[in-house]
C-alpha cells in the first residue's frame, strides 16, 4: 500500500489503486466533486460518515501543499 499522505491511501486491491481515505472505500476524488459542485464539507461528510471531519480538511491541507510546491 503506497501512502499519498496522512489520510489518503492508493491500494491497488481497493477500488483498482484510486486514491481513497485510509480505511475506507471513499476515493478523495468525491470530497474534491462535491466542493466542485458547491457542496459544503458538512453535506460531504454526512454522507460519507466513515470520513472524520478532521481526515477531510487533513487531505485538502495534502492536497494544497503538494500543489503549492509544483508550482513553485
Amino acid at each position: 500500500m503506497a501512502s499519498v499522505g496522512d489520510v489518503i491511501v492508493k491500494n491497488s486491491n481497493i477500488l483498482h489503486g484510486t486514491p481513497v481515505f485510509r480505511g475506507t472505500r471513499v476515493p478523495f476524488q468525491a470530497l474534491l466533486d462535491y466542493l466542485k459542485a458547491g457542496d459544503t464539507l458538512d453535506e460531504f461528510l454526512e454522507d460519507f460518515l466513515s470520513v472524520s471531519r478532521q481526515d477531510a480538511i487533513t487531505a485538502l491541507e495534502d492536497a494544497k501543499a503538494a500543489l503549492v510546491g509544483q508550482l513553485g
